[in-house]
């Protein structure tokens, strides 16, 4: 099943600023991924049957594709379903520099309540952190993490520090860089922003 999920992925190469922060080589187009859902659906289901393990009572994705995502596993699960917006606060730089928030009404419904956090793929995790710490403020109860693709191993260790289940579909190793460790940088590859559209 990993395979025909990898072939609903547009990747390209090259020299790109994660959300996180963080540089790599990868870039992944996941924006196709959501334009027929009917293909998307087998995989849904899969995922959906996975998070049921957990006893969730809602699924909560950040915006745009994570939460594309949780609304069709709510779906599928009969569940409750939650959305996370990013933001930039002000003077925020480094490392996992956007927060996330539910908006008001979300937060107030998903009180106590034991949530799943979902993205279409985890790398460094920049969203699925946001979205998590999010729900905590919110006083929910994250109860696993899943994903249609997990690249790398920053999604495990964020799982297993704070004693969740992380659930995937398919894992691809990954190499993520600080920039100052960036060895694309070193040789002067010119950077692409894709979050703000900018190549440096």
């Amino acid at each position: 099943m990993d395979e025909e999920l990898l072939n609903l992925i547009s990747a390209r190469e090259g020299h790109f600023r994660l959300e996180s922060g963080y540089h790599g080589g990868l870039w992944l187009d996941l924006d196709p991924l959501f334009v027929s859902p009917a293909r998307l659906r087998p995989f849904v289901d899969e995922l959906a049957g996975r998070l049921a393990r957990h006893n969730t009572v809602a699924v909560c994705g950040p915006l745009v594709g994570g939460a594309f995502l949780a609304q069709s596993l709510a779906a599928a699960l009969d569940i409750d379903f939650y959305f996370a917006e990013r933001y930039l606060p002000a003077g925020a730089g480094g490392l996992y520099p956007f927060r996330y928030r539910l908006p008001l009404a979300l937060c107030k419904a998903a009180h106590d309540k034991r949530v799943a956090i979902v993205d279409d793929v985890i790398s460094a995790g920049s969203a699925v952190r946001g979205t998590f710490d999010a729900l905590r403020g919110c006083g929910a109860i994250p109860a696993c993490m899943g994903a249609l693709l997990v690249l790398g191993t920053f999604a495990s260790g964020f799982c297993a520090e704070h004693d969740i289940p992380l659930e995937q579909l398919a894992r691809r190793d990954y190499n993520l860089w600080t920039p100052p460790e960036c060895p694309l940088c070193a040789s002067g590859v010119p950077l692409e922003d894709p979050v703000n559209k900018q190549t440096q």
